[in-house]
Protein backbone atom coordinates (compact mmCIF):
# COMPACT_ATOMS: atom_id res chain seq x y z
CA UNK A 1 0.00 0.00 0.00
CA UNK A 2 1.59 3.36 -1.35
CA UNK A 3 1.26 5.82 1.21
CA UNK A 4 1.67 10.04 1.42
CA UNK A 5 1.62 12.73 4.24
CA UNK A 6 0.59 16.28 3.23
CA UNK A 7 0.51 18.52 5.58
CA UNK A 8 -2.62 21.02 5.14
CA UNK A 9 -2.92 23.32 7.47
CA UNK A 10 -5.92 24.38 9.50
CA UNK A 11 -7.73 25.51 6.15
CA UNK A 12 -10.61 22.90 5.63
CA UNK A 13 -11.39 24.45 2.22
CA UNK A 14 -7.60 23.23 1.16
CA UNK A 15 -8.14 19.74 2.27
CA UNK A 16 -11.43 19.54 0.16
CA UNK A 17 -9.82 20.39 -2.78
CA UNK A 18 -7.15 18.08 -2.25
CA UNK A 19 -9.71 15.21 -1.80
CA UNK A 20 -11.91 16.36 -4.84
CA UNK A 21 -8.97 16.64 -7.36
CA UNK A 22 -9.51 13.11 -8.24
CA UNK A 23 -13.33 12.12 -7.44
CA UNK A 24 -15.05 13.24 -10.76
CA UNK A 25 -17.00 10.20 -10.24
CA UNK A 26 -18.11 11.11 -7.20
CA UNK A 27 -16.83 11.64 -3.38
CA UNK A 28 -17.78 9.54 -0.12
CA UNK A 29 -16.94 11.78 3.00
CA UNK A 30 -17.13 9.28 6.19
CA UNK A 31 -17.42 11.00 9.77
CA UNK A 32 -16.58 14.75 9.13
CA UNK A 33 -16.48 17.56 11.42
CA UNK A 34 -19.75 20.26 12.02
CA UNK A 35 -16.82 22.71 10.17
CA UNK A 36 -16.14 20.10 7.57
CA UNK A 37 -19.94 19.58 6.81
CA UNK A 38 -20.42 23.78 6.33
CA UNK A 39 -16.91 23.59 4.30
CA UNK A 40 -18.50 21.14 1.77
CA UNK A 41 -22.03 22.74 1.39
CA UNK A 42 -20.42 26.47 0.83
CA UNK A 43 -18.17 24.90 -1.84
CA UNK A 44 -21.32 23.60 -3.72
CA UNK A 45 -22.90 26.50 -3.53
CA UNK A 46 -20.44 28.48 -5.28
CA UNK A 47 -20.00 26.13 -7.78
CA UNK A 48 -16.37 25.54 -7.30
CA UNK A 49 -16.01 22.41 -8.77
CA UNK A 50 -17.38 20.13 -6.02
CA UNK A 51 -18.43 16.41 -7.37
CA UNK A 52 -21.27 14.85 -6.21
CA UNK A 53 -20.54 14.27 -2.59
CA UNK A 54 -22.16 11.38 -0.31
CA UNK A 55 -22.07 12.46 3.16
CA UNK A 56 -22.02 9.62 6.01
CA UNK A 57 -22.21 11.36 9.22
CA UNK A 58 -22.99 11.88 13.17
CA UNK A 59 -26.88 12.86 13.93
CA UNK A 60 -25.99 15.21 16.22
CA UNK A 61 -22.69 16.82 14.17
CA UNK A 62 -25.85 17.00 11.22
CA UNK A 63 -28.16 18.88 13.48
CA UNK A 64 -25.67 21.42 14.46
CA UNK A 65 -25.32 22.40 11.06
CA UNK A 66 -28.82 22.82 9.94
CA UNK A 67 -29.85 24.30 13.22
CA UNK A 68 -28.87 27.36 10.60
CA UNK A 69 -31.03 28.19 8.37
CA UNK A 70 -28.89 29.63 5.19
CA UNK A 71 -26.63 26.78 5.62
CA UNK A 72 -29.42 24.35 6.00
CA UNK A 73 -31.67 25.78 2.95
CA UNK A 74 -28.17 26.03 0.33
CA UNK A 75 -27.81 22.04 1.84
CA UNK A 76 -31.50 21.85 0.29
CA UNK A 77 -30.62 23.21 -2.41
CA UNK A 78 -27.85 21.15 -3.64
CA UNK A 79 -29.69 17.69 -2.38
CA UNK A 80 -32.40 19.14 -5.01
CA UNK A 81 -29.90 19.20 -7.72
CA UNK A 82 -28.62 15.50 -6.97
CA UNK A 83 -25.19 17.16 -6.31
CA UNK A 84 -24.89 16.30 -2.15
CA UNK A 85 -26.60 13.12 0.07
CA UNK A 86 -27.03 13.34 3.93
CA UNK A 87 -27.51 10.35 5.79
CA UNK A 88 -27.12 9.10 9.21
CA UNK A 89 -23.81 6.90 10.43
CA UNK A 90 -24.44 4.48 13.04
CA UNK A 91 -20.73 3.93 13.82
CA UNK A 92 -18.02 6.11 14.59
CA UNK A 93 -14.48 6.03 12.31
CA UNK A 94 -11.48 6.21 13.22
CA UNK A 95 -10.69 9.13 11.47
CA UNK A 96 -12.45 11.39 8.58
CA UNK A 97 -12.60 9.82 5.47
CA UNK A 98 -12.48 11.02 1.72
CA UNK A 99 -13.13 8.27 -0.67
CA UNK A 100 -13.21 8.32 -4.41
CA UNK A 101 -12.65 5.52 -6.94
CA UNK A 102 -8.96 6.72 -7.11
CA UNK A 103 -7.92 7.45 -3.74
CA UNK A 104 -8.60 7.51 0.09
CA UNK A 105 -7.93 10.43 1.84
CA UNK A 106 -7.71 10.37 5.83
CA UNK A 107 -7.68 13.42 8.06
CA UNK A 108 -5.47 13.16 11.11
CA UNK A 109 -6.16 16.02 13.41
CA UNK A 110 -2.67 17.57 15.34
CA UNK A 111 -1.73 20.00 17.78
CA UNK A 112 -0.21 21.62 13.94
CA UNK A 113 -3.87 21.64 12.14
CA UNK A 114 -4.98 18.45 9.59
CA UNK A 115 -2.36 16.13 8.39
CA UNK A 116 -3.95 13.95 5.35
CA UNK A 117 -2.90 10.76 4.92
CA UNK A 118 -3.47 9.06 1.66
CA UNK A 119 -3.50 6.40 -0.51
CA UNK A 120 -3.80 5.31 -4.25
CA UNK A 121 -3.34 1.33 -3.59
CA UNK A 122 -5.63 -0.15 -6.10
CA UNK A 123 -6.55 -3.19 -3.41
CA UNK A 124 -6.74 -0.97 0.02
CA UNK A 125 -9.21 1.95 -2.17
CA UNK A 126 -11.27 -0.99 -3.35
CA UNK A 127 -11.94 -2.74 -0.02
CA UNK A 128 -12.25 0.53 1.96
CA UNK A 129 -14.85 1.94 -0.95
CA UNK A 130 -16.71 -1.43 -0.51
CA UNK A 131 -16.83 -0.97 2.82
CA UNK A 132 -18.00 2.55 3.50
CA UNK A 133 -20.35 2.75 0.31
CA UNK A 134 -22.17 -0.50 1.67
CA UNK A 135 -22.52 1.55 5.03
CA UNK A 136 -23.67 4.47 2.98
CA UNK A 137 -26.43 2.41 0.99
CA UNK A 138 -27.19 0.81 4.78
CA UNK A 139 -27.68 3.80 6.45
CA UNK A 140 -30.89 6.46 7.12
CA UNK A 141 -31.36 9.63 5.13
CA UNK A 142 -30.81 13.00 7.40
CA UNK A 143 -34.38 13.92 7.70
CA UNK A 144 -33.94 17.57 6.31
CA UNK A 145 -36.91 19.69 6.26
CA UNK A 146 -35.27 23.10 5.25
CA UNK A 147 -36.75 24.02 2.17
CA UNK A 148 -34.69 25.22 -0.50
CA UNK A 149 -32.98 28.72 -0.52
CA UNK A 150 -33.46 29.38 -4.17
CA UNK A 151 -37.31 27.84 -3.79
CA UNK A 152 -37.31 30.84 -0.92
CA UNK A 153 -35.91 33.90 -2.79
CA UNK A 154 -37.88 32.74 -6.04
CA UNK A 155 -41.24 32.12 -4.06
CA UNK A 156 -40.69 35.57 -1.24
CA UNK A 157 -40.40 37.64 -4.92
CA UNK A 158 -43.56 36.26 -6.87
CA UNK A 159 -45.66 36.69 -3.48
CA UNK A 160 -44.08 39.44 -1.37
CA UNK A 161 -42.22 41.37 -4.03
CA UNK A 162 -38.89 41.73 -5.36
CA UNK A 163 -37.95 44.85 -3.04
CA UNK A 164 -38.63 42.08 0.08
CA UNK A 165 -36.43 39.54 -1.46
CA UNK A 166 -33.59 41.80 -2.45
CA UNK A 167 -34.03 43.20 1.69
CA UNK A 168 -34.32 39.26 2.43
CA UNK A 169 -30.86 38.54 0.72
CA UNK A 170 -28.72 41.56 1.95
CA UNK A 171 -30.24 40.55 5.64
CA UNK A 172 -28.71 37.09 4.97
CA UNK A 173 -25.99 38.31 3.49
CA UNK A 174 -24.75 41.00 6.60
CA UNK A 175 -25.52 37.95 9.39
CA UNK A 176 -23.61 35.70 7.48
CA UNK A 177 -25.62 33.03 9.41
CA UNK A 178 -29.33 32.73 10.87
CA UNK A 179 -30.27 30.47 13.80
CA UNK A 180 -28.63 28.58 15.85
CA UNK A 181 -26.00 31.03 16.60
CA UNK A 182 -27.47 33.18 19.41
CA UNK A 183 -27.98 36.07 16.89
CA UNK A 184 -31.78 36.55 18.01
CA UNK A 185 -32.32 36.29 14.57
CA UNK A 186 -33.80 33.16 13.03
CA UNK A 187 -35.44 32.83 9.57
CA UNK A 188 -39.35 33.87 10.53
CA UNK A 189 -37.92 36.87 12.32
CA UNK A 190 -35.45 37.52 9.34
CA UNK A 191 -38.86 37.25 7.35
CA UNK A 192 -41.02 39.68 9.51
CA UNK A 193 -38.42 42.35 9.49
CA UNK A 194 -37.98 42.59 5.88
CA UNK A 195 -42.08 42.39 5.59
CA UNK A 196 -42.45 45.00 7.89
CA UNK A 197 -39.35 47.39 6.05
CA UNK A 198 -41.58 46.70 3.06
CA UNK A 199 -45.00 47.26 4.54
CA UNK A 200 -46.10 43.40 3.63
CA UNK A 201 -49.41 42.22 5.39
CA UNK A 202 -48.97 39.88 8.25
CA UNK A 203 -51.44 37.01 6.37
CA UNK A 204 -49.09 37.72 3.41
CA UNK A 205 -45.73 36.63 4.91
CA UNK A 206 -47.24 34.09 7.53
CA UNK A 207 -49.33 32.21 4.56
CA UNK A 208 -45.85 32.53 2.42
CA UNK A 209 -43.48 31.63 4.80
CA UNK A 210 -46.46 28.42 5.44
CA UNK A 211 -46.82 27.03 2.06
CA UNK A 212 -42.52 27.35 1.24
CA UNK A 213 -42.33 25.53 4.19
CA UNK A 214 -39.93 27.90 6.68
CA UNK A 215 -42.83 27.55 9.35
CA UNK A 216 -46.41 27.32 9.99
CA UNK A 217 -48.44 30.60 10.30
CA UNK A 218 -49.48 29.86 14.03
CA UNK A 219 -44.99 30.40 14.77
CA UNK A 220 -45.18 33.60 12.43
CA UNK A 221 -48.26 34.74 14.69
CA UNK A 222 -46.24 34.29 17.83
CA UNK A 223 -42.94 35.73 16.83
CA UNK A 224 -44.91 38.91 14.95
CA UNK A 225 -46.46 39.60 19.09
CA UNK A 226 -43.08 38.88 20.62
CA UNK A 227 -41.39 41.52 18.30
CA UNK A 228 -44.85 43.62 19.07
CA UNK A 229 -44.67 43.91 22.42
CA UNK A 230 -40.49 44.08 22.20
CA UNK A 231 -41.41 47.42 19.93
CA UNK A 232 -39.42 46.37 16.62
CA UNK A 233 -42.37 46.22 14.71
CA UNK A 234 -46.25 48.01 14.47
CA UNK A 235 -49.04 47.15 12.80
CA UNK A 236 -52.33 48.37 11.24
CA UNK A 237 -55.43 47.61 10.16
CA UNK A 238 -56.10 47.19 6.79
CA UNK A 239 -60.08 46.91 6.52
CA UNK A 240 -61.11 44.28 3.73
CA UNK A 241 -64.62 43.33 2.16
CA UNK A 242 -64.97 40.23 4.48
CA UNK A 243 -64.26 39.22 7.42
CA UNK A 244 -62.01 41.00 10.39
CA UNK A 245 -59.48 43.51 8.74
CA UNK A 246 -55.46 41.99 8.06
CA UNK A 247 -52.45 43.30 9.61
CA UNK A 248 -50.12 45.49 7.65
CA UNK A 249 -46.59 44.95 9.08
CA UNK A 250 -44.28 48.19 10.23
CA UNK A 251 -41.32 49.14 11.80
CA UNK A 252 -41.59 49.99 15.32
CA UNK A 253 -38.75 51.38 16.75
CA UNK A 254 -37.72 54.51 15.54
CA UNK A 255 -34.21 53.69 15.20
CA UNK A 256 -35.04 50.85 12.67
CA UNK A 257 -36.62 53.34 10.52
CA UNK A 258 -35.00 53.82 7.39
CA UNK A 259 -32.10 51.56 7.80
CA UNK A 260 -30.84 49.43 4.75
CA UNK A 261 -31.63 45.61 5.46
CA UNK A 262 -28.28 44.76 6.34
CA UNK A 263 -28.45 47.46 8.81
CA UNK A 264 -31.51 46.58 10.26
CA UNK A 265 -30.13 43.04 10.43
CA UNK A 266 -27.46 43.97 12.53
CA UNK A 267 -29.44 46.40 14.62
CA UNK A 268 -32.45 44.56 15.67
CA UNK A 269 -30.37 41.57 16.68
CA UNK A 270 -28.73 43.94 19.19
CA UNK A 271 -32.21 45.08 20.57
CA UNK A 272 -33.21 41.37 21.06
CA UNK A 273 -30.04 40.53 22.90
Amino acid sequence: MIMESERLGTDVEEMIDAASAEADDGLLVVDPSPETVVSIIEAGSKGDGLPATSVLADRRALKGVMDDFLIASKAADLIDAGALTLRIQSNDAENSLFISTERVLALVGTDGGLTALASDDDDFVSEVSRTYHGAFEDAAEYPLRTPPLTRVRETMAAELGEATRDDFDRMLGSLGTVGGNGDGLDEVTASLLVAAKNDVLLYDVSKWGEDVGIASKATFSRTKTRLEDLGLIDTEKVPIDVGRPRLRLKIGDERLIGLDAGELATNAAELLD
